[in-house]
């Protein structure tokens, strides 16, 4: 109660200063887009509450605010899209599902969690009344079941957006089954995720979720190669895929990848000590292929985005100890945005001795990296 009550005291502090920026020569303040005079916070149109509120502070203020009269609550059911609840220290089931049946026009919800605290009623809430739901952030919910999975493949089959990074019990029949059915996917999270993704279940996601563009697996121990190399020729749009930790991949998931997904960004090898190379020879001879195919963007497009924007921009090779510097050198070569200098570390080799001769062109050329810290920092 004394939570409540501070809060509506900010709201009324809110409106204090509302009325002084904004009030007349009666003392009263005026809304101009309606021309109604403002006695109260109670008053305050749908738009001028909702700004208000979401710069008032964090989720909380929206929840307080949703109970104190109907034109609130109503405003704010329908008004409000985009909510989070990783404040939520205790208790964090209950309000979820007393807020999903409040607010069904979500389109964005954090669960993120310290300690676990989210169980599968709540999920089952959420899909059951927010059916427009695009982005969802599970991660570190450990008590979460398959049953949260099934839920949210039948009721938010809009996801784009889905972090369940830590959700250790989910089976990879679950997860197989929630890309089925939610085949818009763009961005997956499925660090830690030990039980759900095997080789099955990101066949399953290479069949269905064509337009995903980031996924990570790190720390997926039981993918091979036949996983990685169903994606590569399922998912053609990935711009960033993460498979440290995954010690069983080989060559062949690099050269796949190299091969079938002309527009990654971001790649992470890290511990992947099967790594020879080969599959680093094999990114660099694709990064010219791609430019002698015309299969990177259009010249207006790489004007704007800046040189090599079409080629790899983040690589992660540490502890992959197989590697010898003239294949990683030629790696570094072929993508002029992956960096070794310190301003811009971007091909990240540490636990490799032997590579500490690999350099990005800054090394070579002084005055080019200047420009480059200088562009930087010009804003």
């Amino acid at each position: 109660m004394d939570g409540e009550q501070l809060m509506s005291g900010e709201l009324d502090n809110s409106f204090n200063a509302l009325m002084v920026s904004g009030e007349g020569e009666s003392g009263q303040a005026h809304h101009e887009g309606t021309g109604t005079t403002l006695l109260g916070w109670k008053d305050l149109p749908m738009e001028l509450l909702l700004r208000i509120l979401s710069m008032a502070g964090d989720d909380r203020m929206v929840i307080v605010g949703s109970g104190v009269c109907t034109g609130w609550r109503d405003t704010l059911e329908w008004g409000v899209t985009n909510l989070s609840l990783s404040w939520c220290q205790a208790h964090m089931n209950d309000l979820v599902m007393s807020l999903a049946l409040k607010f069904t026009k979500l389109q964005v919800l954090s669960l993120r969690q310290i300690k676990p605290q989210l169980e599968d009623t709540a999920v089952e809430a959420v899909a059951n009344n927010c059916h427009d739901l695009r982005e969802l952030d599970l991660s570190r919910s450990f008590r979460l079941s398959d049953r949260s999975l099934y839920a949210l493949a039948h009721g938010c089959p809009h996801l784009t957006r889905l972090n369940i990074s830590g959700c250790s019990n989910f089976s990879d029949a679950a997860l197989a089954y929630l890309s089925s059915q939610c085949k818009n996917l763009k961005c997956l999270n499925l660090c830690g995720c030990v039980r759900a993704v095997s080789d099955r279940a990101l066949q399953a996601i290479s069949c269905n979720c064509g337009q995903l563009q980031s996924l990570n697996l790190g720390w997926c121990d039981s993918v091979t190669d036949k996983g990685v190399t169903s994606l590569a020729s399922g998912c053609p749009e990935l711009r960033a895929l993460d498979l440290c930790g995954c010690v069983l991949i080989t060559d062949e998931s690099v050269v796949a990848l190299a091969n079938g997904c002309p527009h990654l960004r971001s790649l992470g090898l890290y511990y992947c000590q099967n790594i020879t190379d080969r599959a680093m020879y094999s990114l660099a001879a694709n990064s010219r292929r791609v430019r002698s195919k015309g299969r990177s963007w259009d010249a207006a497009a790489r004007k704007n985005a800046g040189a090599g924007a079409d080629g790899l921009a983040s690589l992660n090779i540490s502890q992959c100890t197989a590697l010898t510097p003239p294949a990683v050198q030629a790696v570094c070569d072929s993508f002029p945005a992956l960096h070794t200098c310190p301003e811009r570390h971007s091909l990240i080799i540490s636990g490799c001795l032997s590579l500490t001769s690999v350099h990005c062109a800054c090394a070579h050329h002084p005055h080019r990296h200047g420009r480059a810290i200088l562009s930087n920092h010009a804003y």
